[in-house]
């Protein structure tokens, strides 16, 4: 017995007929007849009592209907789940992010998938990018968005967006004069930093930068998050730098200025053997977003 036997016993019982049990399912009415005669034949009962108006079931064939029925049912559910899922309808979607939410091509992305998958859960968690890896090949996170050029092992990594570089200085600093700045003009600068991420990660990038000019740079690890770290600029405790969607945030007494030539590339990293269908549906709208951006994928 299996699953197309089933249908063809419960049409045929609410048809009274294999002929119209048969035109209903699109099928041979032979076919419906042969199908039944086998299940009476590995039940060792007959199910329908056969007559010249057509069928009606026996006591074997009344006590099966109602399991029958229920067994289909479920079926249909389950492929009705599994459906919603392959489209996209329903599920849970996880996302490590770097960035700010503020603005930019990371918030268009969940916003468009939120749009249009109502149904999808989204859940966004902030983190380091060697946490975020690592949930991501532990299936913790479907997707994580992350800055820099590295390839992550066992991990497809995908370029989609680059933001550019700003320093938040206080608007009394005299760089505020400026229409942008240079790394010539910060390398004696104070900056501050969060110890939550990205604080380390920022960090590490103005080492960089500012050892580049042969200056050991200022840093002092504030234990705030980053909009308190906004408002520790304002008063005059150092500058920070950020990437360009975090500009959207407003805090009185601070200004945003670019940093010439610096420009932030974001990758989407997520493991190849992830089969969540909402992940599918994620990645592709974001390359054909990035597409549309003029980005080469």
């Amino acid at each position: 017995m299996n699953f197309r036997h089933l249908r063809y016993f419960v049409a045929a019982s609410e048809h009274g007929s294999f002929r119209k049990a048969g035109a209903a399912l699109g099928v041979q009415e032979s076919t419906i007849s042969r199908r039944i005669r086998d299940m009476e034949d590995g039940l060792g009962s007959a199910l329908f009592h056969r007559h010249s108006g057509g069928v009606c079931l026996t006591v074997a064939g009344q006590r099966l209907l109602s399991k029958a029925r229920q067994v289909l049912r479920h079926v249909n559910e389950g492929a009705e789940i599994v459906d919603a899922m392959g489209r996209a309808t329903e599920g849970h979607l996880r996302v490590g992010i770097f960035s700010s939410l503020a603005s930019g091509f990371l918030q268009d992305l969940l916003r468009r998938f939120a749009e249009g998958h109502p149904g999808v859960r989204l859940e966004v968690a902030d983190g380091n990018p060697a946490e975020h890896v690592a949930a991501v090949r532990e299936f913790h996170l479907d997707i994580a968005f992350l800055t820099g050029t590295l390839e992550w092992p066992r991990c497809e990594t995908t370029y989609l967006w680059s933001e550019r570089v700003f320093v938040v200085l206080p608007q009394a600093h005299a760089l505020a004069e400026k229409e942008e700045v240079r790394w010539q003009d910060l390398a004696h600068e104070t900056f501050i930093v969060s110890d939550v991420p990205p604080g380390q990660e920022v960090h590490d990038y103005l080492v960089q930068r500012v050892a580049d000019l042969g200056h050991h740079p200022k840093i002092q690890s504030q234990f705030v998050g980053r909009d308190n770290l906004l408002t520790l600029v304002a008063i005059g405790s150092g500058l920070t730098v950020m990437s360009e969607a975090a500009t959207a945030a407003y805090v009185p007494g601070i200004c945003y200025r670019p940093i010439v030539g610096e420009m932030l590339p974001f990758n989407g990293v997520w493991s190849p053997k992830n089969d969540n269908p909402a992940l599918r549906r994620f990645v592709s709208l974001a390359k054909t977003m990035a597409r549309h951006q003029g980005v080469e994928l």
